[in-house]
């Protein structure tokens, strides 16, 4: 039969492994808020202004690993759907587009991380440009945040991967949502980054395990 074909030609260790990769390229071509922390004084327009000036060449370097970021996460996305489709073909519909919507956010807002190279002569410009792309950051990692818990069910409920794995990964996306109020998730910043390692420990295990072949097969046959 023409999906028994389909289904046994699907190496879902290798699209696990895909999926890990690109999940750790997502996180090394990330440096724009690095970038940005190195540029950004919230009480001085001037001094922005200058330090901008100063570390040009790396603020563009920030902009192009944003970009190259932005790309892995949408090759995760869709790695991400092809792996938990047997689970629940909705669900994990939907997961890809909380994730694809913070995407395109995360886009847009690199419009504002880029416009400031062009307003240098002005330091109000800058600071107002640099200030909207942290907000499009914040609000892209609300969409991530969905897009984290969705997946920790997804894995939960799978079988072919560890369901502590879900867990943490339902845990990181909590940690994410804070950033529906920036102020609060401020306050208690260390408690979201620890949120993190739940979506480290998942990459992790997809690097150097994949997923149980045998039972994703089952899955997708049922």
């Amino acid at each position: 039969m023409p999906l028994q074909r389909s289904i046994e030609q699907e190496n879902p260790v290798r699209l696990a492994r895909a999926a890990g990769f690109f999940y750790v390229l997502q996180v090394a071509f990330g440096p724009g808020m690095t970038a940005l922390q190195k540029v950004f004084v919230a009480s001085d327009a001037a001094q922005t202004a200058s330090n901008l000036v100063a570390h040009e060449s790396l603020f563009r370097l920030g902009f192009s690993g944003n970009l190259i970021a932005i790309a892995a996460y949408v090759a995760v996305t869709a790695l991400f759907y092809a792996l938990f489709r047997p689970v629940n073909r909705n669900i994990s519909f939907l997961a890809a587009c909380f994730s694809l919507i913070g995407c395109a956010v995360l886009a847009m807002s690199n419009l504002f991380y880029f416009a400031p190279l062009l307003a240098k002569q002005s330091p109000e410009l800058v600071v107002l440009f640099l200030k909207l792309y942290a907000q499009g950051f914040n609000i892209s990692l609300v969409f991530f945040a969905f897009y984290c818990v969705t997946i920790g069910y997804l894995i939960f409920k799978s079988g072919f991967l560890p369901r502590v794995l879900g867990v943490g990964m339902a845990v990181a996306g909590l940690g994410w949502l804070t950033f529906m109020w920036p102020s609060f998730a401020r306050i208690i910043s260390p408690y979201v980054m620890l949120a993190g390692i739940g979506e480290a420990a998942l990459t992790v295990w997809l690097v150097a395990f994949g997923v149980n072949r045998e039972r994703w097969m089952e899955r997708a046959a049922a």
